[in-house]
């Protein structure tokens, strides 16, 4: 079994590499993370918090929209792909499950997701503290980042299977992959927002609001780190919102909603037919 998913986690990650994204992956998260090691640290003082915190809090806002962008896009044609191509039914001839194809292309994109946010997370960190040593006190709130970022891109590669096995052409599943991270990531927030605005104190803001926000993984992981990074003051919006709602129900979340993500995909992949 474990040699069948690494067979397949190896040729995906060839795959990978041929066609760019382990490149792709790690320049982007390397880039965004300078740029926001550089302008995130400037509120320092006034928060009273070490640089490094501060600059996690940025890197968290970073990641949110960066890391379900990186593996929405790896994992939207995995299942579409195969089937386009028409090796999916090659593939299974083989004596392999179909779960464990599944399990090897995550092992594989995830393999590429650590590189990236290792690097990016790194390189940010070595910034940070080479121009003041005293953020060294940050390390842990960077680390709770770098965990919780991979438990984010892997609940975004299960969902991202499981449109591309429900879609079974890569332009549906690539259409429905930057639909889905539009309405979770971006305009699920924004209504979030606008029904408080609306509901001025009442119901929806005091019970239903932090339920909302705890049944999004992308704002599960921003509550978990921005209240864990004692640098909550230096989050906008809906992140404001980290110090009313207990850390352990956000990383209830975090954890939970890979491997629902990852049984759906499953599900799916089973009524794909060869």
């Amino acid at each position: 079994m474990i040699a069948r998913i690494l067979a397949t986690a190896t040729t995906e990650i060839h795959i990978a590499r041929r066609n760019r994204w382990v490149l792709i992956a790690v320049l982007l998260m390397v880039v965004f993370s300078l740029v926001l090691s550089a302008a995130g640290s400037a509120p320092t003082g006034a928060l009273g918090a070490d640089r490094l915190s501060v600059v996690v809090a940025s890197l968290t806002s970073l990641s949110v929209y960066l890391v379900p962008l990186v593996a929405l896009l790896m994992s939207f044609d995995a299942v579409a792909g195969e089937v386009e191509r028409g090796t999916l039914p090659l593939l299974l001839t083989y004596p392999v499950a179909r779960w464990e194809v599944l399990a090897g292309k995550l092992v594989a994109h995830t393999a590429i997701l650590i590189v990236a946010i290792v690097a990016g997370y790194g390189a940010a960190a070595a910034v940070t503290i080479a121009a003041d040593p005293a953020a060294l006190a940050g390390l842990g709130a960077l680390w709770r980042l770098t965990w919780t970022s991979v438990l984010l891109g892997a609940t975004f590669l299960g969902i991202g299977y499981a449109l591309s096995s429900m879609a079974r052409r890569v332009s549906g599943a690539a259409g429905l992959a930057i639909g889905l991270w539009l309405g979770l990531v971006v305009l699920y927030d924004l209504g979030l927002l606008a029904a408080v605005v609306a509901d001025d104190g009442g119901t929806f803001t005091t019970r239903i609001f932090p339920g909302l926000l705890l049944a999004n993984p992308a704002d599960a992981f921003r509550l978990f780190n921005l209240s864990a990074a004692q640098a909550t003051a230096a989050a906008s919006g809906v992140g404001g919102a980290a110090a009313a709602i207990a850390p352990w129900q956000s990383l209830l979340s975090i954890g939970l909603w890979p491997l629902l993500s990852l049984g759906l995909a499953a599900l799916a992949f089973r009524k794909v037919e060869p």
